[in-house]
């Protein structure tokens, strides 16, 4: 088959700027013409993907199909709507608005091209913390309380309220732990209104105000469709991994500054060392989660316990991070390294699992 790789090349150390030649499949890095220094705190490109994923994902492909490759820009549709490949492997995580995750789904459904993954409803939907809850809640499914607030004049209001902290404070429309940081854990009114003033102002966006889950937090890879669905084995966040004196939070530090490759924070065990009853009820409950939301062929869930230990749903990744190397701590190809599934079988899984769907000949 003509497997076209939809991406959006991360702006690392580095931020990339394109020349007019396309990447081929055989030099992904051949547009790279100008470098501008990027702080390593600026977390812009964070929902990305790195030239060693986008790289290693058409490799995976490339074993058993025709390989494009297309860059999510604004040439984006025009390309597809030539090329008219047999079906998108879409890994773009897009660029601008709160449907940005949408944008090359719904581009491929108004050109009828198959796509992986889930659609552009679902993703949009899951973008917005705020929704996705309201559906959880609406479906009983266990998810902690929260508030949104659209400008400061809004907190006054909300102060007047009863909630107790401490809470965490997240932008409205973000992944990838964007706009988290350990100083989103807040435990006064001052720190409070410092951190949704910060959300308000440097992300233009509703900021998210959730009450903090104090128990162990997890991520749960999912692979495949309906009864087929697979669960991988559960993935534990290790918070006593973190430097001392930090929240036990994953944090845009924990994930991006303080874990390193060269020197990887020991932050997952993997399969978790948990209870088979919590297993079987962490699985029930994102088995759930992830049907409610319709979501196709792959997502990733994050789940905390609260203080009595019951799991609640944080959010969910429909497009789950997939960094190749085995030495950097990426949740999803973790969980199935360890459920005995590689790399590439991985990505062709997912790939198989939409062809199913689409009931395509391979």
């Amino acid at each position: 088959m003509q497997v076209a790789l939809v991406y959006n090349l991360k702006k690392e150390e580095t931020e990339f700027a394109e020349s007019n030649s396309q990447p081929s499949s055989q030099n992904i890095s051949s547009d790279v013409s100008t470098q501008v220094q990027v702080s390593p705190n600026d977390d812009t490109y964070a929902e990305w993907d790195t030239i060693e994923t986008i790289t290693a994902v058409r490799d995976a492909l490339a074993l058993f199909h025709s390989v494009e490759m297309i860059e999510a820009d604004e040439n984006a549709f025009h390309k597809l709507q030539s090329l008219r490949p047999d079906i998108v492997f879409n890994i773009a995580e897009g660029r601008y608005g709160v449907s940005r995750e949408a944008h090359i789904p719904a581009m491929l459904e108004f050109l009828n091209i198959p796509y992986t993954g889930s659609d552009a409803l679902t993703l949009a939907t899951c973008l917005d913390k705020a929704r996705t809850k309201e559906i959880l809640s609406y479906h009983s499914i266990p998810t902690s309380k929260f508030f949104v607030i659209h400008s400061l004049d809004e907190l006054q209001k909300i102060s007047e309220h009863h909630h107790s902290f401490p809470l965490m404070v997240k932008p409205l429309y973000e992944g990838s732990s964007k706009g988290i940081f350990n100083t989103s854990f807040v435990q006064t009114q001052e720190e409070l209104f410092t951190q949704i003033e910060k959300i308000l102002s440097s992300y233009n966006e509703p900021a998210l105000v959730e009450k903090f889950l104090p128990g162990k937090e997890f991520t749960v890879a999912l692979l495949g469709n309906g009864n087929t669905t697979q669960v991988l084995p559960i993935v534990e966040i290790k918070f006593d991994s973190l430097p001392d004196g930090v929240n036990p939070i994953y944090s845009f530090e924990a994930k991006w500054i303080w874990d390193q490759a060269k020197n990887p924070l020991n932050i997952f065990e993997c399969p978790a060392k948990i209870s088979p009853a919590l297993q079987i009820s962490i699985e029930k409950l994102c088995l759930n989660t992830y049907n409610t939301l319709r979501c196709k062929d792959w997502s990733r869930i994050d789940v905390r316990l609260d203080e009595h230990g019951i799991p609640h749903i944080i959010e969910i990744n429909p497009l789950p991070g997939i960094l190749p190397n085995p030495e950097e701590n990426s949740c999803y190809p973790k969980a199935a390294r360890v459920a005995g599934i590689q790399y590439n079988e991985m990505i062709n899984r997912v790939l198989n699992a939409a062809c199913k769907r689409y009931g395509l000949n391979q």
